[in-house]
């Protein structure tokens, strides 16, 4: 037990909710519209999962081999700074992952798509293996994009459209404009998570020359940012229920706002790096509820 306790560290469960939150509206949009398929539902959870972990351990090894998880950090201590992971062995714990990733992708696609969808299956072993390559270069080797402020930019993509469309494009097989403003919401509170975390860690990153968005911008204009990017999405979701109206159940979602809105009187106040750390959970635990309020209100 003692040895696993130092990976289980490593893999940030606290991060999950938020990596499933796409999933689970692509996947009561598609319930919604009579395509719900609960295999692919719980493949789909699976591989998420796993490539939110391999993201994990993999921005682990990075910050740690290059010396940016560091005494001035602020947060929980990770893995390699900890020196209770070497970085031989996440190094391996990765490779295992990729393979996990991998087995679980196969499976997801087998039971979506089956024998006759060879192009749609073909695209989305593409989206794998681009979504295990972002994994991997979030952090890790010379050209890593999180130390270029492009960290955002992919999250809105991965935890926004990818994650909603792809997921929803698993059941129906079609595209669908229903999915595309709870993509955009879900990508701006899950980019939102990430700036949280790089308003939290600005004075370590300046100095490991970690140049996140939040080092771009300084600490009024990233909190002004991320007031955006959280009071953003709660209008696209407003703006969604009101245009895919069918009955007061849809509003079911507004609950979620209430966490939300002290979430952001909370930042609004925040000063010290430890004021923001401490709404990180708060941020990813709104946004998973937000998604799944959102979907259910739709199914019932």
């Amino acid at each position: 037990m003692d040895r696993l306790k130092p990976w289980l560290s490593a893999f940030r469960l606290r991060t999950l909710p938020l990596s499933i939150s796409g999933i689970i509206i692509g996947s009561c949009f598609a319930a919604y519209n009579g395509f719900f398929n609960p295999i692919v539902f719980v493949l789909a959870l699976l591989v998420t999962v796993a490539l939110q972990i391999l993201s994990n351990l993999a921005n682990d090894y990075g910050d740690g081999v290059k010396g940016t998880d560091n005494e001035t950090r602020v947060g929980p201590m990770r893995a390699i700074q900890s020196g209770k992971i070497t970085p031989d062995q996440m190094f391996e714990g990765l490779k295992i992952n990729i393979l996990i990733v991998i087995f679980l992708t196969v499976l997801l696609i087998y039971n979506a798509f089956g024998h006759g969808y060879f192009l749609y299956s073909l695209l989305f072993f593409g989206l794998g293996a681009i979504s295990v390559y972002a994994a991997l270069k979030y952090t890790m080797g010379d050209s890593a994009y999180g130390y270029k402020g492009l960290g955002d930019v992919f999250v809105l993509i991965f935890f926004g459209f990818v994650s909603v469309v792809g997921s929803y494009f698993l059941y129906t097989k079609q595209l669908d404009h229903i999915v595309v403003l709870p993509s955009i919401a879900v990508g701006l509170l899950s980019v939102g998570v990430l700036n949280l975390n790089n308003m939290r860690d600005i004075a370590s990153d300046k100095i490991s020359r970690k140049i996140t968005m939040a080092v771009k911008l300084g600490k009024v204009k990233s909190k002004q940012y991320h007031l955006f990017l959280v009071i953003s999405a709660m209008g696209v979701g407003v703006v969604f229920a009101i245009l895919y109206y069918t009955s007061l159940y849809n509003f079911i979602f507004l609950l979620s706002y209430i966490p939300l809105t002290i979430h952001i009187i909370k930042i609004s106040k925040a000063t010290i790096s430890s004021d923001f750390d401490s709404q990180l959970k708060v941020l990813a635990l709104s946004t998973f509820l937000f998604s799944l309020l959102l979907g259910i209100g739709y199914i019932l």
